[in-house]
């Protein structure tokens, strides 16, 4: 039976680890041509073995969301590539404290502001820009973007990230509303805590990373971490055709953690 993407070019930036190579290579194996989009040529090619492994489509594509000409070479190289565009998923962020130890609104500089800001949000427009070209000759176009909850509720020295990740909800709605007379579809989604390196990196640099895991989990009605698998199984949703009805959506995928104000012990 085939995929429900089968046959379907699909872009995912921030594909080298975590939720976006997991989400590449769930669209991969429901038959989509996937192009792994990195600024980290190793951990995008090691996600196009793994792709390449378990018996789907995939190429790199090296990219640097900071940079408008890099993005578009993205877009142009992907439809070269494979005749046109048909998903594209920006997925790709980055988060304060992987960057600096200052990350308080009163400390935060000016530099890491503008990195963060240009990655998390700014990229996701131009994603959105330079592929409309190739979506518009697509019969089934679909963008699928990745806010947060941070994007509804605020985390503490995270002022930056969350801005940005309101940003990409309303960012989502607007580009929804532009789009919809090419037929382009736009959606996002928003996770809550899910085990990924750069989560595991910042459990690991806490000074008692157990207890800041266990309030991580706690936080959720579903007393877990969630896995990058899991929200691959949205992100594929959401870029196929059975939600052909859904667009300027925001769907949380946060194991309940946004629906109380509890914490399991």
């Amino acid at each position: 039976m085939a995929g429900r993407l089968e046959g379907r070019v699909c872009v995912v930036t921030g594909a080298g680890q975590g939720m976006g190579r997991a989400s590449a290579r769930e669209m991969a194996r429901e038959g989509g041509k996937v192009v792994v989009a990195d600024i980290n040529e190793t951990a995008g090619r090691e996600t196009v073995d793994l792709i390449e492994g378990d018996g789907g489509t995939a190429a790199f594509i090296k990219v640097d969301l900071r940079d408008s000409a890099s993005i578009k070479a993205l877009m142009d190289g992907t439809a070269a590539l494979y005749g046109g565009i048909d998903v594209v998923h920006a997925n790709a962020a980055v988060h304060e404290t992987d960057l600096t130890p200052n990350t308080s609104i009163e400390e935060l500089s000016e530099d890491v502001w503008d990195i963060v800001n240009d990655i998390n949000l700014k990229a996701v427009w131009l994603c959105t820009k330079h592929a409309v070209p190739y979506l518009k000759n697509s019969d089934a176009p679909s963008i699928v973007n990745v806010a947060s909850t941070g994007a509804t509720v605020a985390y503490p020295m995270a002022a930056a990230y969350c801005a940005t990740k309101g940003g990409v909800q309303m960012l989502t709605k607007a580009s929804a509303t532009d789009l919809v007379k090419f037929g382009i579809r736009v959606n996002c989604y928003c996770p809550a805590a899910i085990r990924t390196p750069m989560l595991e990196k910042y459990i690991d640099a806490a000074d008692d990373p157990a207890a800041v895991e266990r309030s991580l989990r706690g936080a959720h009605l579903l007393p877990r971490l969630g896995e990058p698998e899991e929200v691959a199984k949205l992100a594929v949703f959401l870029a196929c055709s059975d939600s052909s009805f859904i667009t300027g959506a925001s769907y949380l995928i946060d194991g309940g953690a946004l629906a109380w104000r509890g914490q399991n012990a």
